[in-house]
């Protein structure tokens, strides 16, 4: 496994590179190519962040971490991967059966049982046509971290969202 590290605000020191490439090198035994992992690692304030990609064959496996030590960052980054793998096993091994991507063998079966995702509360609203700026607003009053809204210009059913960098996101469908 290749990986590829960068630094976003900060310079990566070989210390924290030999780190992060030893962890994700473990990841290695799961893998039968040549998958490239890219990590990325920055600073936000006092928040010391990771986020680690593993491209597959139209899949992503991704982590992202933030915490006030790096080295933590990266350590609870990879152990989301591991979790990742493990629990989504059976989808992957369904998805790439046939595949040279994913020694399965090597991943380990999950010991607890699956949770199954059930839904359990469904809200009915009605949705009025506004512009995004409006529906931002909205979301803002009612203290949500998204909002559903039909598009004013387009009568398209779109979504706004609160980003973690403070930042709104706009979700529009395409055909």
């Amino acid at each position: 496994m290749r990986v590829k590290v960068s630094g976003r605000n900060l310079e990566v020191t070989d210390a924290l590179k030999d780190t992060l490439i030893a962890k994700l090198e473990r990841f290695g035994k799961y893998f039968k190519d040549d998958i490239e992992a890219k990590a990325t690692l920055s600073v936000e304030k006092n928040r010391q962040i990771i986020e680690i990609t593993i491209p597959l064959n139209g899949s992503i496996l991704r982590a992202e971490e933030a915490t006030i030590d790096m080295y933590t960052s990266i350590d609870k980054a990879v152990d989301k991967l591991y979790k990742q793998m493990e629990k989504h096993k059976t989808k992957l091994q369904k998805r790439y059966y046939g595949h040279d991507t994913i020694r399965f063998e090597n991943i380990p079966d999950r010991r607890e049982e699956e949770e199954e995702h059930k839904i359990v509360k469904t809200k009915r609203f009605a949705i009025k046509p506004m512009d995004p700026q409006e529906a931002v607003l909205q979301m803002d009053l009612l203290g949500h971290n998204f909002f559903v809204f039909t598009n004013a210009d387009t009568d398209d059913v779109n979504v706004v969202y609160k980003r973690k960098d403070g930042h709104y996101g706009l979700i529009e469908p395409y055909i």
